[in-house]
């Protein structure tokens, strides 16, 4: 026996109401002339059967759909889901509905994942980023929607860029540990070549050591994803090879805590034997024992503004949301 189920029609729909399919199409639509009574007995057929509106077949009859896609690197990532939250606040005001694709930081998968939601004809499509693969910046120049660049200032964007300049994070990071007359300074971090915002940050990082007269004195970056154990396993080598460093800059603070984590394990004093400092201000390292240093970033106002920004049909632009160089307790 065959129990694959069949969806409920229009036409089905139309029968159980007693009216034409046109009449349901305007009662779900709530667009064109009809009695209440009317539209009383269409819904209540519609409840009766479970009928569903296919409303994707009926925007690509039209304009396009309510849809805005968005594409991030990961949800591990917290950073990542903040943005997402300011974005769906806003959208959920406008009756706008968010859907999501993860890229796992692959540009290739991006561009397929990008493909794939224009075939949906979405309002807008929300990147992460501005480092795009050519074929990706072809499909969204091609698709005629909005497309909304999040997090980075630092390039050219296709459209609206609302974010903030990671070489400048990072030259405010070194700039602050050269004024507390730290000299022997070291990196730790994630893979670069996928996660090109940390590289961004990384570039001026050194860039304000050198104009410092400093050069880094080790760094550790290991080929994977940000994670508490890059940090711990990475400050640990570090440790080894150059026992004399007196800070060290982390690509972000789950790596700055899994650093955090080996010191507390080894007895080392934070600040006074090594200084460490993260970037993004997540939540669980301000509430270490020794808040970590910090870039306070702001992701949930950055999600909200693009989004803002889009419900208004605001003119292509970039927006600077800046960052905030949170001291914390351990540099």
């Amino acid at each position: 026996m065959d129990l694959k189920p069949t969806p409920i029609t229009l036409t089905e729909v139309a029968d159980a109401a007693g009216v034409g399919e046109s009449t349901v199409s305007r009662v779900l639509r709530n667009h064109g002339s009809f009695s209440e009574k009317t539209r009383a007995r269409v819904m209540a057929a519609v409840d009766k059967l479970g009928y569903v509106p296919n409303k994707i077949a009926g925007a690509l009859a039209s304009t396009g759909t309510p849809l805005v896609a968005i594409i991030v690197p990961s949800l591990s990532n917290i950073v990542f889901a903040d943005v997402l939250s300011g974005v769906t606040r806003a959208l959920e005001l406008r009756q706008r509905q968010a859907v999501f694709a993860v890229t796992e930081y692959d540009l290739a998968r991006e561009e397929a994942l990008v493909a794939a939601v224009l075939a949906w004809r979405p309002a807008a499509v929300m990147l992460i980023g501005l480092e795009h693969t050519e074929g990706t910046r072809k499909l969204l120049r091609a698709s005629g929607c909005r497309v909304l660049e999040l997090l980075d200032i630092d390039g050219e964007p296709l459209d609206i860029a609302v974010g903030f300049s990671h070489r400048s994070a990072g030259r405010a990071t070194a700039a602050y540990l050269v004024e507390r007359g730290y000299t022997r300074i070291a990196y730790v971090g994630h893979d670069m070549d996928r996660d090109t915002r940390s590289a961004k940050r990384f570039e001026g990082f050194v860039d304000q050591l050198n104009q410092a007269g400093l050069t880094l004195t080790d760094l550790q970056i290991r080929n994977a994803p940000s994670s508490v154990s890059v940090g711990k396993e990475g400050l640990a080598s570090i440790l080894t090879r150059s026992p004399d460093i007196q800070a060290v800059y982390f690509s972000n603070d789950d790596v700055a805590l899994g650093g955090y984590f080996h010191c507390l394990a080894k007895g080392i004093s934070v600040p006074d034997q090594l200084a460490i400092i993260g970037f993004n201000a997540l939540d669980i390292c301000r509430h270490t024992p020794q808040p970590i240093a910090s870039i306070l970033t702001r992701r949930v106002e950055i999600g909200k503004l693009a989004a803002e920004l889009l419900l208004e049909d605001a003119p292509a632009q970039t927006v600077d949301v800046g960052f905030l160089l949170v001291p914390g307790e351990t540099a």
